[in-house]
């Protein structure tokens, strides 16, 4: 696990989407993993920045998105489909054929969820795979107890994600849809590389749990130590709390494989 603090949440955003630019940019049919949330939206505008102002082509890549509610149609505005779309699908030129959002709708849930896993198989899996963090530490919707080996599954949403998500359902907790359709912890994990980014003061004690405490199930994050190729992108709020801070300004300043994001 590497770890990077930028001055702020703009800079390290960007650093994010320089990133995944440069990995699609490597590898034009690359299979990429998507995260949702307000800490995306600026990764997301970059990357369609990028599409606009310096062409990077999306149009062979592949994606799947984290995860999805249970009970929302794509065409719902909270649902995440409809998050994709607006932030990033219909601001670049991707084949919409080619991404993929788990199907809350579906009859069939787990018969969907099995399908899901499917047909990143069937990808090849995901190259590089865009992670947040809850406040209580999960990836994807893999809330506290998530067998770190978990697949795609249904699951029920614990009460701190309702709250955090509540400010996209007007701030009412109880518009929230209390089931998800997510990514397991295992799944997760299989991505050829990781990026998570996290961002802002409310996020630094789990980050400091996550990338310096223990492995458990509790904090579903932290099964990212376990991943050889994992990168985090902090800003200095979320920074705050990492033991090792020094220790991580120092590598991203001095490793040759940083230089030319030292800028980003």
């Amino acid at each position: 696990m590497e770890v990077v603090i930028r001055p702020d949440a703009l800079s390290a955003a960007r650093l994010a989407a320089r990133l995944v630019a440069d990995a699609l940019r490597a590898k034009p049919r690359l299979v990429l993993g998507l995260a949702t949330g307000r800490t995306m939206e600026r990764v997301y505008a970059e990357l369609a920045r990028l599409h606009t102002d310096e062409g990077l082509d999306f149009s062979l890549c592949r994606t799947f998105n984290l995860d999805e509610y249970v009970g929302l149609s794509p065409t719902d505005p909270h649902s995440y489909r409809a998050y994709m779309n607006a932030h990033l699908f219909d601001r670049v030129n991707i084949d919409k054929r080619n991404t993929h959002v788990p199907n809350g709708m579906a009859a069939d849930l787990p018969a969907e969820c099995h399908a899901y896993e499917a047909a990143i198989k069937g990808c090849g899996g995901i190259d590089l795979q865009l992670l947040g963090i809850g406040s209580d530490g999960h990836i994807g919707f893999n809330e506290p107890l998530s067998a770190l080996r978990s697949r795609t599954r249904e699951i029920a949403l614990a009460p701190s994600t309702l709250a955090q998500n509540a400010a996209l359902f007007g701030g009412d907790t109880g518009r929230v849809p209390r089931r998800a359709l997510t990514m397991g912890v295992g799944t997760i994990i299989e991505a050829s590389r990781i990026l998570m980014l996290v961002t802002g003061e409310s996020k630094a004690a789990v980050l400091a749990k996550a990338v310096e405490g223990p492995i458990t199930s509790m904090i579903s994050a932290s099964a990212l130590q376990f991943h050889a190729q994992c990168r985090v992108i902090v800003d200095e709020e979320a920074a705050q709390l990492l033991e090792g801070k020094d220790h991580y300004r120092w590598i991203f300043a001095n490793e040759p494989e940083w230089v030319p994001y030292q800028g980003a």
